[in-house]
């Protein structure tokens, strides 16, 4: 299974994980650095649509208009 794991890679190169990672085996791993720093709050723009889109997204209208596109079951 594949696992996403946050980390920090200090100025060294030392990787530091911020979540306990708990293996049965060792196991290959690929790191990605990122340039920008995370994002630690979410905005308040995607908290307020949130609702308002809800209501257009959570109705049979739209579950019939997308369904062309679901997986056969």
């Amino acid at each position: 299974m594949l696992q996403t794991i946050e980390a920090i890679i200090d100025e060294n190169g030392k990787i530091h994980l911020l979540e306990t990672v708990k293996l049965s085996s060792s196991r290959r791993a690929i790191v990605t650095i990122l340039e920008e720093k995370p994002l630690n709050e979410i905005s308040d723009t995607a908290l307020l649509s949130e609702s308002a889109l809800a209501k257009d997204w959570l109705n049979p209208e739209e579950d019939e208009a997308w369904s062309h596109l679901q997986l056969d079951q």
